[in-house]
């Protein structure tokens, strides 16, 4: 969904005069969640995790993929409530409620219907105006669903559509960073759409994993370079991801306020959120793209576990920045 980060110098080749490793690194990439992966981890041998990947992201699919309609998420979209999630649907939806409790309602996963009807989602985009937009925010709004006990999903009304990819893609990276860990690698760089995850360092340079961010005028280098270890980041912007309107001329971006039910054309222009889990920061970057600066600030003040870059325009149109400290510590000069 928000294909922000570039991953830069991660793995420089070992040059000819340097001695052999002891480290091997191993390389997997492909297609997944609507998006490529590209992961890669250290050990003393080579071995190959294509089949344990392909696994994480085939029950990720099954459990939270809108785009299969098999899904448990689509069966409880289309109103089957009979459908018992597993524990990775559970341990979405109730991040997801702490997300939502602690950005004031701005993260929102039964999004989705405003979602698909402004065509951004696999639902049927329609042609909206003020009465239909109103009609559709009776059905949005993260407090009018609950989970019971045993795993079944309750709501306020059966038109309420959710959508978690804003933080499902973090959570496969978590997944996968967790599949990992339980193989013995403790140096890895786990990477899915431009989310990641960074465990340890390159072995084989002795170096830390060192990752891009995108820069929102389209310049082909990165706006700024960081080191990662031992933390998650995650980034959503307006910048790339946003349809013209084929009759109006209208650009209409990706983030949806679900206070208004509009698309969302702030000052903001990309978040880059910093936690130790990749769910967490995926979720939290989007949020504070459907907030104003000063509201996204007071989220940052509060938690202590988060890390944030927000580019933003001031009021004469020029891009600028707000870092907090501990972003600001992990920039490379």
């Amino acid at each position: 969904m928000k294909n922000l980060l570039s991953i830069l110098a991660v793995l420089l080749l070992i040059s000819s005069c340097a001695p052999k490793s002891e480290w091997v690194k191993n390389f997997n990439s492909g297609s997944a969640l609507g998006t490529s992966y590209h992961i890669t981890y250290i050990s003393k041998e080579k071995i190959d995790f294509q089949r344990e990947i392909d696994s994480v992201f085939e029950v990720i699919n099954k459990s939270m993929s809108t785009y299969m309609p098999t899904s448990d998420i689509s069966k409880i979209n289309m109103g089957d409530t009979t459908v018992v999630v597993d524990h990775m649907f559970r341990d979405v939806f109730e991040l997801s409620k702490e997300i939502y409790d602690r950005t004031n309602g701005y993260f929102d996963p039964t999004v989705g219907s405003l979602v698909n009807a402004w065509g951004f989602g696999p639902g049927k985009q329609m042609q909206l105006d003020s009465l239909k937009v109103d009609s559709i925010l009776q059905y949005v709004g993260f407090d009018k669903v609950g989970i019971t006990a045993n795993n079944r999903i309750n709501k306020a009304d059966a038109n309420i559509y959710f959508d978690f990819n804003a933080i499902a893609k973090g959570y496969a990276i978590d997944r996968l960073a967790l599949m990992l860990e339980n193989e013995g690698i403790t140096d890895y760089l786990v990477e899915v759409g431009g989310e990641i995850v960074a465990q340890g360092i390159n072995k084989v340079k002795e170096k830390e994993w060192v990752v891009g961010i995108d820069n929102p005028a389209g310049d082909d280098q990165p706006k700024i370079l960081i080191n990662l270890k031992n933390t998650a980041l995650a980034s959503s912007g307006n910048y790339r991801k946003f349809r013209i309107d084929s009759i109006t001329g209208n650009k209409y971006v990706h983030t949806i306020d679900p206070k208004t039910g509009y698309t969302k054309n702030s000052n903001i222009l990309a978040a880059s959120v910093i936690e130790n889990s990749c769910a967490k920061a995926d979720g939290y970057a989007t949020g504070l793209m459907a907030m104003d600066l000063e509201a996204s600030k007071l989220v940052l003040e509060k938690d202590p576990n988060l890390e944030a870059y927000i580019i933003f325009l001031d009021n004469q149109g020029e891009t600028q920045s707000y870092v907090t400290e501990g972003f600001k510590a992990l920039l490379l000069e």
